[in-house]
């Protein structure tokens, strides 16, 4: 018998219950340097973590987190992320146009290094990301990211808790209101 995960992960929560589906986590796990602490934090608040890789990926035996090999076509974690998520929901990734893409749908966006982003910040993000890859295309030497350091790590524990918090509370806020 296959793994069933705790949490359908095939699309928008549909399903008539007494209460809509929890808060989820989605990881564009291929290189996301945080995935254990997002596992921490998760269990913690007991949301189910979608761990979006190109192909296999191992992660912990929990029924709370589910991984997806979505395949190794350009973008297909991203697509795969990018089309099932929505307002209760918070992904995280360092690629900035997925997370255009989920902010667009309503998702809270963080990036490893604990930088939200937000319908304010994606859009100069975005063209910022754009420009430096123009600057690369045309033989530029512009670097690369800067290192991910213990500062990083621990901003983003921070800023997660605090997403979690602040979606949570939102959701149920939204939920009172259909009552």
């Amino acid at each position: 018998m296959g793994y069933q995960p705790a949490i359908p992960t095939d699309g928008p929560m549909t399903i008539e219950t007494a209460e809509p589906a929890p808060v989820r986590i989605f990881v564009d796990a291929d290189a996301c340097p945080v995935k254990d602490e997002i596992y921490r934090v998760a269990i913690r608040h007991g949301l189910p973590v979608i761990v979006v890789a190109g192909g296999f990926i191992r992660v912990p035996e929990d029924p709370l987190i589910t991984r997806v090999a979505a395949g190794s076509g350009m973008d297909a974690a991203d697509d795969w992320i990018a089309e099932r998520t929505g307002a209760d929901d918070i992904v995280i990734t360092a690629d900035i146009p997925l997370a255009s893409r989920c902010v667009k749908a309503g998702s809270a966006v963080i990036a490893p290094n604990g930088k939200p982003f937000t319908e304010e910040s994606i859009g100069m993000t975005l063209a910022v990301r754009n420009l430096m890859t123009d600057l690369r295309s045309s033989g530029e030497v512009t670097g690369g990211p800067r290192s991910f350091t213990p500062r990083d790590r621990s901003t983003f524990l921070s800023t997660l808790d605090t997403t979690i918090r602040r979606v949570q509370r939102q959701r149920a806020a939204r939920i009172q209101q259909q009552s």
